[in-house]
């Protein structure tokens, strides 16, 4: 298994510490690499790290006692689907479950802002995907406040406040998770303006790319310098000790899966999952069965 001294060097300065007051645009570097990383060693760092996936989750699902939470927030074009497709290939599709939140739908404004991402959540053993997720909350409806409209709240609670209120909301609801054995692993894929332009400016140029492509893309862009207020607002006021936020550089897409395969890969070796060990009586039962087995083959043998 990989060590945790590699997993922290490569994250360490990824990592958003409590209380610091972030400026995303000042703070990290949308094309950061650690010293020693190039884009020659980007095959085999990822299979690393993938790997490691690999050989944590069957751990993780025997274990059934904790689920691993990924929340994966970003600006559109961020690369939120690849770092899905490229980070889990390695492992077990039915110990994994993908989650993607769009609009709300009537029932689910009919309930609280949390309820449809506390729905999602991973069982014990599992690993949850989070693409987008309930920080859509304190992030499109901040940049666009008309959504707070639609979501039938009383007065008292529209008004002045609603943002520290969201935030300590959220961070109290995660504090519960963890202390109920989900952990939660909070990846921010840092994109650049002029790289966004150019992964729109491809996804229009290239027929098979062009389904990822929405006008509304281009809408949400007009609101560029809202949104990074609102990310470093996120990021100033979420990142706890037991749920950090993560800054992932995301301009270059092959060190961004590669980051947060690590740091997902860190948060799984941390927790340490083992595989269960038979007691005295189920290993007795074991024995016995293996008996009966030796016996059947035996005897088919003989006949």
């Amino acid at each position: 298994m990989e060590s945790l001294e590699w997993l922290a060097g490569l994250t360490d300065p990824l990592r958003v510490d409590p209380g610091r007051r972030v400026k995303l645009e000042r703070d990290f570097d949308t094309r950061a690499l650690p010293d020693g990383v190039d884009k020659k060693q980007s095959k085999e760092l990822l299979q690393r790290s993938v790997d490691m996936l690999a050989e944590l989750q069957p751990r993780l699902a025997a274990q059934d006692t904790y689920g691993l939470l990924v929340v994966l927030q970003g600006i559109d074009g961020g690369g939120k689907d690849g770092t899905v497709r490229h980070v889990m290939t390695g492992v077990n599709p039915q110990g994994v479950r993908v989650s993607s939140f769009k609009v709300p739908s009537a029932d689910e404004l009919d309930h609280d802002d949390l309820h449809r991402y506390a729905m999602a959540l991973p069982a014990r053993g599992e690993i949850g995907i989070f693409n987008r997720s309930h920080y859509e909350e304190v992030l499109v409806v901040r940049v666009h406040p008309e959504n707070l409209d639609r979501e039938k709240l009383p007065p008292e609670a529209r008004g002045e406040g609603v943002w520290e209120r969201r935030f300590g909301e959220i961070n109290d609801w995660e504090r519960y998770l963890t202390a109920n054995g989900i952990r939660i692993v909070k990846l921010f894929l840092n994109l650049s303006k002029a790289e966004q332009r150019k992964r729109f400016l491809r996804r229009i140029d290239l027929p098979d790319h062009n389904w990822k492509f929405s006008p509304a893309d281009i809408a949400e862009r007009h609101h560029w310098d809202a949104y990074q207020h609102a990310f470093s607002e996120m990021l100033s006021h979420t990142s706890t000790e037991s749920a950090p936020w993560w800054v992932i550089p995301a301009d270059r897409k092959w060190f961004a899966r590669i980051a947060a395969a690590a740091v997902i890969g860190r948060a799984l070796t941390e927790l340490d999952p083992r595989f269960p060990v038979p007691d005295a009586a189920d290993r007795a039962a074991i024995e016995e069965a293996r008996a009966e087995l030796e016996s059947e083959s035996e005897t088919a043998s003989g006949a």
